[in-house]
């Protein structure tokens, strides 16, 4: 009997999406919690559920194996601070549509095509719309904090492809988030403080971590495993759109025509990079 496989595609879009809910509930939050209490909360829990399913096992693996756990999770938490403090300056659309400019320079980088780098110049030019929020202010810090959060996301692409090749499953994410919330403790313990107290506040820190961490990143570590790394940064491309109907859906950000014609010169430019790219991609295992 032959077994079903869900395509590495689908991986991908449904970690967008559930990633983007995660995000708009996490902006809920900030009020009390604050972004790092809610980064700590993220990956404390996604790192608890993901070691109870896939039970890691570190021992005895090679110290270049360890080393890329570790990069992993520092980039992972520091990934996660700076979105999440643009976010708490920028609606959830433009954050993550200026943060794009990670996973787009990583399919632009890998490729040798010459018309690749016109695509490029299109989405920084949808993305320059959004230096007023396409029609109104927005808070310059929150701007450079997404930009930051999409340097971190490349680097991100990079590493979560070499881990995706070494490790199976969650045996890495696991014990890369754990480290992360060690590392975001501190900051999450001074921005929650007493709150963390609260018990619906801490079950909406679960539903944050799982939507937006152990169930997207499981997906997309295991999209990155069959994927080629330019195409999957190509398809991580659709976030904007989806982060801009989940935060009109979920937090009633209404966003002006001028920042919906960016998003869409951003969505143009990486259907351009998609169809430029070699064609021969390896089958679903």
């Amino acid at each position: 009997m032959r077994r079903f496989t869900v395509p590495a595609v689908a991986l991908v879009l449904g970690a967008a999406v559930s990633v983007q809910g995660g995000a708009a509930i996490a902006k809920s939050l900030f009020p009390t919690l604050g972004p790092p209490g809610v980064v700590f909360l993220r990956l404390a829990f996604g790192s608890l559920t993901l070691w109870v399913i896939g039970r890691p096992q570190l021992r005895g693996r090679p110290r270049r194996d360890l080393e890329l756990v570790a990069a992993l999770g520092l980039t992972l938490v520091f990934m996660n601070l700076s979105f999440y403090e643009s976010l708490d300056r920028l609606p959830l659309g433009i954050a993550v549509t200026v943060e794009f400019i990670g996973p787009l320079a990583v399919a632009a980088a890998a490729s040798r095509r010459l018309i690749d780098g016109l695509w490029v110049l299109l989405a920084g030019g949808g993305i320059a719309l959004l230096a007023d929020g396409g029609g109104k202010a927005v808070h310059p810090t929150g701007l450079a904090l997404a930009a930051l959060a999409g340097v971190f996301w490349g680097l991100y692409i990079v590493i979560g492809k070499r881990v995706g090749q070494r490790f199976v499953g969650s045996t890495a994410l696991a014990p890369a988030m754990a480290l992360g919330a060690v590392v975001a403790l501190p900051w999450g313990i001074a921005s929650g403080g007493h709150h963390f107290a609260n018990p619906q506040l801490l079950g909406a820190g679960i539903g944050v971590s799982l939507l937006s961490s152990a169930l997207p990143w499981s997906l997309e570590i295991e999209a990155m495993r069959r994927l080629r790394m330019t195409v999957f940064g190509v398809l991580m491309s659709l976030e904007p759109a989806i982060a801009a109907l989940s935060g009109f859906v979920l937090l009633h950000e209404h966003l002006r025509p001028r920042a919906w014609v960016a998003l869409v010169m951003v969505m143009v430019a990486s259907a351009g990079v998609s169809r430029t790219q070699e064609p021969g991609l390896p089958p679903d295992a």
